[in-house]
């Protein structure tokens, strides 16, 4: 005769303590990379946040937080360049760039590198931007004409926004 296996199925974990388990390393984890986080870039002293606004009021926003494009940085937004590309025509490229100036910022040398980014960007094809190696290749160029353009009184081009469509 056939023998019944009288032996209990195995009861696997309730879904409230995997829960409770996972929600638990989650916490710790959270902990841990806070900790770690405060001893590896801990907040500036207050006196270097007051030192700071002292020395630009202007160039910080609340609480010492350094706004991005201030001419008291030497940081100077310029507009929006939106054009179409050398081949294919079709595709258009939006770029915002920021300059940052070494020392009081020129608006005249600024509308010039304007001007300039945007015929340079009428000369470049999608195949020589595409990718983040040809975006390198770009911030490259635009860097050396900047620099060409403004005999080095721009030390610095922040790209803030690059559309391709």
């Amino acid at each position: 005769m056939e023998e019944l296996d009288t032996a209990a199925p195995a009861k696997s974990p309730s879904k409230v303590i995997t829960i409770a388990i996972v929600a638990v390393l989650t916490l710790v984890a959270g902990g841990g990379g806070w900790l770690v986080g405060g001893m590896l870039a801990p907040p500036p002293p207050k006196e270097q946040v007051d030192a700071a606004k002292e020395v630009a009021p202007n160039a910080t926003g609340e609480e010492g937080v350094p706004k991005i494009a201030t001419e008291a940085n030497g940081v100077v937004q310029l507009e929006p360049i939106t054009t179409n590309l050398a081949y294919p025509s079709e595709n258009w490229v939006r770029l915002e760039v920021a300059l940052q100036f070494d020392g009081i910022p020129d608006p005249a040398v600024a509308e010039q590198i304007h001007q300039d980014i945007a015929a340079y960007l009428k000369t470049v094809s999608l195949q020589q931007i595409q990718g983040p190696r040809g975006f390198q290749y770009l911030r490259d160029d635009i860097q050396e004409r900047v620099d060409l353009r403004s005999d080095g009184r721009v030390t610095n081009v922040m790209f803030r926004t690059f559309v391709i469509q």
